[in-house]
């Protein structure tokens, strides 16, 4: 049999491997999301994603203290107040939890990336990511409370703020608000294709942030649509986003590819909870070996486009990560 090219050649070996590999995953290219709440010394776990934690501010910095040393650039930070209210005041409140632990954690770790998600669905007792008004999301009244969120972060020490809500125009909300008051400066994160997905399910749990009536179908995407994905980055980017995300990542990495090959903007994807779940989950009944299904599944996210991908997975893969190395 008279081969020409043998594609195997260049697979015989690990250095062989090393050298012709197209895609590099390096924990410069993870973000690890946390949560954050109010009281002191306490640290929670979350049934439905085991290896995370819900953190007082005061523990928080010591699971920080082992971010820093992986290596890993920065965190997202969600909070879970101390109580709602129909229109989420403790989203925009100087004292709320998000704003303390930001500010706790400029203080220790001036260096850390610190990026905030910007919404209300942990906040209001309705569990919508906006004003409900006759049992319908207000569009624009969401997006006002929604830019007061984002500056009040900014006010805070955040770097990057990351609206998640999906309301129509509110980046060029967020945008004015934090430029009219001095905070040029601060990087807007966009959730701009954020797809109303069954993934979500352990993060509900993790921020107690499941909606109390309907669903989140009329603003969230449709499963079915990337082409309105593409709508959705465009937008974002002319209202001012200087990165935008997908969300989830792993059955969107056809929306990651496409995002990727019409924009030339930094494009994050998150690694969502029940992402992350199904691994830890398979792995814990001896169906999958959880070392190369999660750096398989972050490899393809990178693959797929992706500059910065968002994992519960972080601190994990660092390690991992720095072993192969």
């Amino acid at each position: 049999m008279d081969i020409l090219y043998r594609p195997r050649r260049l697979r015989q070996n690990d250095a062989i491997r090393d050298l012709v590999r197209e895609t590099e995953l390096n924990v410069h290219d993870l973000i690890y999301p946390i949560f954050v709440m109010h009281g002191m010394n306490t640290q929670e776990g979350i049934q439905s994603m085991p290896g995370i934690y819900r953190y007082s501010v005061d523990r928080l910095m010591e699971e920080l203290e082992d971010i820093v040393k992986l290596g890993i650039p920065g965190i997202l930070i969600f909070g879970l107040p101390e109580y709602k209210d129909a229109v989420g005041s403790e989203a925009y409140a100087d004292d709320g939890v998000v704003q303390e632990a930001v500010k706790a954690i400029k203080r220790r770790f001036p260096t850390l990336l610190v990026i905030t998600d910007v919404c209300l669905c942990e906040y209001t007792d309705h569990g919508h990511c906006g004003i409900v008004k006759d049992g319908i999301v207000d569009n624009d009244a969401s997006a006002e409370l929604i830019a007061r969120t984002a500056l009040s972060h900014a006010r805070a020490g955040a770097d990057i703020v990351a609206p998640s809500d999906m309301m129509d125009g509110r980046i060029g909300a967020v945008r004015k608000a934090l430029d009219q008051n001095g905070y040029q400066h601060v990087s807007i994160m966009a959730y701009s294709a954020k797809y109303a997905s069954a993934f979500y399910g352990p993060f509900r749990e993790a921020a107690q942030s499941a909606p109390q009536f309907g669903d989140r179908r009329s603003y969230q995407m449709d499963p079915a649509n990337a082409r309105e994905a593409l709508r959705e980055v465009k937008l974002d980017i002319q209202e001012g986003a200087d990165i935008v995300m997908v969300k989830p990542a792993l059955s969107y990495l056809d929306v990651i590819h496409a995002v990727r090959q019409r924009f030339d903007v930094p494009l994050a994807a998150y690694n969502v909870s029940g992402e992350y779940a199904m691994i830890r989950a398979a792995s814990a009944n001896g169906w999958m070996d959880e070392h190369n299904a999660a750096l398989e599944a972050l490899t393809s996210i990178k693959r797929a486009g992706a500059d910065i991908i968002i994992t519960y997975f972080a601190k994990d893969a660092a390690k991992w990560l720095d072993t192969i190395l």
